[in-house]
């Protein structure tokens, strides 16, 4: 029996799936966890409260899948948090922003689920336009994932500070504005092909504009949904997409992190304050995901470019006025 089969016939197996990710995201704490137990590594000190990592997986949940830049909110919301001091904090904070990203990929995991189904159908072989679509995820995923392997460390080097956010953050504002003036943005006219008519060729211009937003501040989610709408597709279906490709997407970057700073992230934070982070993101993330999918059916993307450019200037007044560090 397949796992397309047993899903439909089993209707709780829409639980299991998101249930084994979470399992797998614990997992990969066993190592830093069994390091403590035996003496290994030190045991964490109080360097996050309970209170701040809710806080964290509040600005995660909200922003992970609206076009403003989960990461850029995060790291400006560390600043105000005074968390990640030190070089080892840092280095931690920087991997516990990705992993508590996880709590916003299982809720779009639960909430599309039936798509999710019918990508798993189609990998057996069950569903024809399944496997269109989960081919054209796979091909749309590459570029992101071959980039970030080969400059993973010089990204976070370079663009993981206040500034590079701050003008990326203004920067896709005005973009955006600009965008949802034009015949693709209008988000009254939502023309265009549906999901099951995409072409592995518009999947790769999709990928390709999802590589910009590894410049935090850019926002994966506005690049993959102006993407989407640049190659022709309905707004439900760029939406949808987006959606769909982040699962693979942050799948990846979250499971990478993991391995690389899972250790640190428990012997900076513990392990109470990350599973709070995820919670948190989770739920957060459903509620955003189901306003952003009914509002932009109505609405353009403009909302959004504005709120970039108020939030860029609220920033750099504050970096002027020496309240924010650089």
């Amino acid at each position: 029996m397949t796992l397309p089969t047993i899903a439909r016939r089993h209707p709780w197996m829409r639980l299991a799936l998101p249930a084994l990710f979470a399992l797998m995201l614990l997992a990969g704490f066993l190592p830093a966890l069994f390091a403590q137990a035996t003496g290994d590594t030190p045991a964490p000190t109080e360097k996050m409260t309970v209170l701040q990592a809710a806080i964290l997986g509040v600005v995660e949940g909200v922003t992970e899948y609206l076009p403003v830049s989960s990461t850029g909110h995060m790291l400006l919301a560390n600043q105000f948090l005074g968390i990640g001091k030190t070089p080892e904090e840092k280095t931690a904070l920087e991997a516990y922003i990705i992993i508590i990203q996880a709590g916003a990929i299982l809720a779009v995991l639960f909430i599309y689920w039936g798509r999710v189904k019918k990508m798993a159908a189609g990998v057996f072989g069950k569903d024809a336009d399944g496997r269109r679509l989960a081919l054209n995820t796979l091909i749309a995923f590459l570029p992101a994932a071959v980039i970030g392997l080969l400059f993973n460390d010089r990204i976070k080097e370079w663009l993981f500070g206040t500034w590079p956010v701050v003008i990326a953050l203004f920067v896709g504002g005005l973009a955006i504005i600009v965008f949802s003036r034009t015949p693709h943005g209008d988000g009254a006219t939502p023309a265009g092909k549906a999901l099951e008519a995409m072409t592995w060729k518009q999947a790769v211009g999709i990928g390709l504009l999802q590589c910009i937003a590894m410049w935090p501040g850019t926002s994966r989610s506005l690049m993959t949904i102006v993407g989407g709408l640049v190659v022709g597709l309905s707004v439900a279906a760029a939406v949808e997409f987006s959606f769909l490709l982040g699962l693979v997407t942050l799948s990846a970057a979250t499971l990478f992190d993991l391995v690389k700073g899972g250790r640190e992230i428990v012997t900076q934070f513990g392990i109470v304050n990350p599973v709070i982070g995820f919670l948190v993101a989770g739920i957060a993330a459903f509620v955003s995901v189901k306003w952003m999918v009914g509002y932009l059916t109505r609405h353009s993307l403009a909302v959004f470019g504005w709120y970039r450019v108020a939030v860029a200037g609220i920033f750099i007044v504050l970096i002027l006025l020496g309240m924010l560090k650089v």
